[in-house]
């Protein structure tokens, strides 16, 4: 039976990267969409970023991954999407940290700082984690509350 549905998205830089997480996923059983890059041509993040977003955000995937040079422009990118909790994460302590106290549902690597190997056991990390609520809940709450905040004013 095939696990939920993911999104992945990448710029060039973090095309490679993107392409190993997509059939390692898919390994795993997972429904990847594949929202590009598809080539490392000189691409820009954004674009990928918000796809990925929107479809995380409408609930047309579970969670996303998305992977750039460093990690940092597409979760900037992606954390402008209503309802995204996008983290940077180029180890597992952060990995599990994003899931478990923020809710993340969007999880960010850098092609040129994480390995193959590193990427796994973030992925891995990240997967098995889950939301610890408790006070972590009131403060996500509180996240998304600035969200609302910022469209009415």
């Amino acid at each position: 039976m095939p696990k939920e549905k993911l999104a992945a998205g990448a710029d060039h830089a973090g095309f490679r990267l993107k392409e190993y997480v997509r059939h390692y996923l898919g390994e795993q059983g997972y429904q990847v969409e594949d929202c590009g890059a598809f080539s490392e041509e000189p691409s820009d993040y954004p674009d990928y970023a918000e796809k990925v977003a929107r479809r995380v955000a409408s609930g047309e995937a579970a969670w996303g991954v998305l992977i750039c040079g460093t990690g940092l422009g597409v979760a900037i990118a992606a954390n402008k999407v209503p309802g995204i909790r996008a983290a940077t994460c180029d180890n597992t302590l952060l990995a599990r940290f994003a899931r478990e106290h923020n809710q993340a549902n969007i999880l960010a690597m850098g092609g040129r700082i994480v390995d193959r190997a590193t990427a796994r056991k973030i992925l891995d990390t990240w997967i098995s984690t889950g939301f610890a609520g408790g006070r972590h809940a009131r403060r996500v709450e509180k996240i998304a509350a600035l969200e609302l905040k910022e469209k009415s004013s």
